[in-house]
């Protein structure tokens, strides 16, 4: 009988149906924090950035800049020193004044550098416009500026084909009451010539007539004119 229970025991404990256990993963420590970070905007994003910081010995290189300037253009047209524009890590760019009248609001510039311990050196010196500066009009392309003018040339033909077509119209109606007016003349003289009493108008075989009779007399006359000459003679 022992033998029997413990069999029974292990076939339970082989056959039966025991759930395993599954471990858990374990959360990463900052799941949470990554979490919070792609929810919350980045404060230090929103904060502006320092200002730059120009470099004492550039801001110091005056002289220098303005031998520079010299290069370029006579002393009379750069002014005095009208300010710093720092253009990157101890890059800077010193401004004169422009005493030249055609360029108001211009700046000459002269951009300095300087690599560890060396001497500034310089970069560029040029003219550039500040605000307010006079500036040309923007460039247009030549296309740009033949659209426009072709527009102009094809409204202006357009104009002109339309004042001769109402030239033309005119001209027609002028034409067309000329051609009313001589109706009208022609019609009030065959109303005068059917007015005209022409039985009171000599025919022309009466004149015809008349002219014989005139040539017949004529002749009479003449013949008694040679009648008294011969008698004359005799």
């Amino acid at each position: 009988m022992p033998d029997r229970v413990e069999d029974e025991t292990v076939e339970e404990t082989t056959t039966g149906d025991v759930p395993e256990e599954t471990p858990l993963a374990p959360a990463p420590a900052d799941a949470g924090d990554a979490a919070d970070a792609g929810g919350a905007p980045d404060a230090a994003a929103d904060e502006p950035a320092a200002p730059a910081v120009p470099d004492a010995e550039l801001l110091a290189a005056v002289d220098l800049a303005r031998a520079a300037l010299l290069e370029i253009t006579p002393a009379d047209t750069v002014g005095d020193p009208a300010g710093s524009t720092v253009e990157g890590d101890r890059v800077l760019s010193l401004l004169f004044a422009n005493t030249m009248a055609g360029y108001p609001g211009w700046y000459w510039t002269v951009t300095l550098a300087r690599v560890d311990d060396a001497a500034p050196t310089v970069l560029e010196a040029e003219l550039m416009p500040g605000e307010g500066a006079l500036l040309s009009p923007e460039w247009l392309p030549w296309s740009d500026r033949l659209a426009g003018i072709e527009a102009d040339e094809e409204a202006e033909r357009l104009a002109a084909e339309s004042g001769s077509d109402d030239d033309y119209d005119d001209e027609s109606d002028d034409d067309e009451d000329s051609d009313d007016a001589s109706d009208d003349d022609a019609e009030d003289a065959d109303d005068v010539l059917d007015g005209v009493d022409f039985e009171g108008a000599p025919a022309p075989d009466d004149d015809d007539d008349d002219d014989d009779d005139d040539d017949d007399d004529d002749d009479d006359d003449d013949d008694d004119d040679d009648t008294s000459f011969d008698g004359a003679d005799r």
